[in-house]
């Protein structure tokens, strides 16, 4: 008979992350998502409408026999010709499915990552760009607006002429600032830029504008969207369109079956009453019209021109504000530590009529106190 082996119970030393993981995640905070449980919640930049009882009833229908013990068709077929149809992508042009813009943004920062590679900016924008950039190992170079939030034309041609970036991101219209850039400020910028360039058309639904037609023309330009703007945040669904050139290869870095086949099918549905989200659109453009002007009106309050479902506004003591609002239940974003050019700046998204009512009976009442 075998002597009964002896293990050795001594505990296992385990690593620490800090001599595993690379310095500059170690150096980051946690994309912060405030608790919004009992809020007013005007942070996001949702839709702020449910889905008609009907359209929910035909989701309910379209899922319920959804062969979940199955990976999803990889290609998404029904959903691509959807998008097609209610986005109007031009014939030749490509698409590409995400999980949320945020995806997308990722595998486009992969692609490119290489030794020495550049991904170039600007800011305040869209905070993703940056980190995501991180993430791959990339360079990211952020080139600061001009005070009115323009574009600094001189500053981004100087970029791309030192940096010779492989990526660059601008998004129209901006988040957080809210406005739309010169257009043909942007063509020369596509026009100069060496490498890819990815125009974020988040909140095209509210801007009235678009560089889609302009695909076939501009063959280093690709236009990203998302749905959550629409109204299908909970289905984190985004998408690139753009040369078949560009698409073939970047395929090739998502993830297989990126698109959950519950995603799929909820989302084609949706996008067949696409008359129901233009509908709410409108609603929301009403509303926040009615809200800049109210905004306006209340004392030391400076409101910024938004395309999209937000307002970015100025007001001395952003934060004391911000936790004000906060206190009452109502969730806003501040923004007045993110950039210089954000300093005392809030950011509210356009919520329902009695939503918004309730956030400026608060403000006035902060601001009076």
């Amino acid at each position: 008979m075998k002597p009964a082996q002896v293990h050795d119970l001594t505990p296992i030393r385990a690593p620490a992350p800090e001599t595993v993981l690379r310095p500059e995640v170690l150096a980051l905070s946690a994309y912060a998502v405030a608790d919004a449980t009992g809020m007013v919640k005007l942070d996001a930049m949702e839709n702020p409408y449910s889905l008609p009882q009907v359209v929910r009833d035909e989701i309910a229908r379209a899922v319920a026999m959804a062969p979940v013990n199955r990976y999803p068709d990889p290609t998404a077929p029904g959903l691509k010709r959807q998008l097609r149809a209610t986005m109007q992508v031009p014939a030749g042009i490509g698409l590409l499915l995400g999980n949320g813009s945020d995806e997308i943004i990722q595998l486009l920062a992969l692609a490119v990552a290489r030794p020495g590679s550049v991904i170039v900016g600007v800011e305040p924008s869209f905070v993703m760009f940056r980190l995501l950039a991180m993430f791959a190992g990339a360079t990211f170079v952020g080139v600061p607006l001009e005070p009115d939030f323009s574009l600094d034309e001189a500053a981004l041609m100087a970029a791309i002429r030192e940096h010779q970036p492989a990526l660059m991101f601008i998004a129209y219209p901006n988040n957080p600032t809210g406005n739309l850039f010169d257009r043909s400020v942007i063509e020369r910028i596509v026009a100069a830029a060496p490498g890819l360039v990815v125009l974020d058309e988040a909140y095209h639904v509210f801007a009235g504008e678009s560089f889609i037609g302009d695909l076939e023309r501009l063959p280093n330009l690709v236009v990203m969207r998302t749905l959550s703007k629409l109204g299908l945040a909970g289905l984190r669904l985004g998408f690139l369109m753009g040369r078949a050139q560009w698409l073939d290869q970047l395929d090739k870095v998502r993830m297989p079956y990126n698109i959950n086949v519950l995603t799929q099918l909820a989302a084609e549905v949706v996008l067949a009453h696409a008359d129901v989200l233009k509908g709410q659109a409108r609603a929301i453009l009403q509303a926040r019209d009615a809200l800049a002007g109210a905004l306006s009106a209340v004392p030391g309050v400076t409101v910024f021109p938004s395309a999209a479902n937000f307002l970015l506004f100025r007001i001395p003591g952003a934060t004391r504000v911000y936790d004000a609002l906060k206190a009452r239940r109502i969730l806003i974003k501040d923004l007045s530590a993110g950039h210089p050019l954000l300093a005392d700046c809030l950011r509210v998204t356009v919520g329902t009529p009695a939503e918004n009512q309730q956030f400026l009976g608060a403000l006035e009442t902060i601001v009076a106190s």
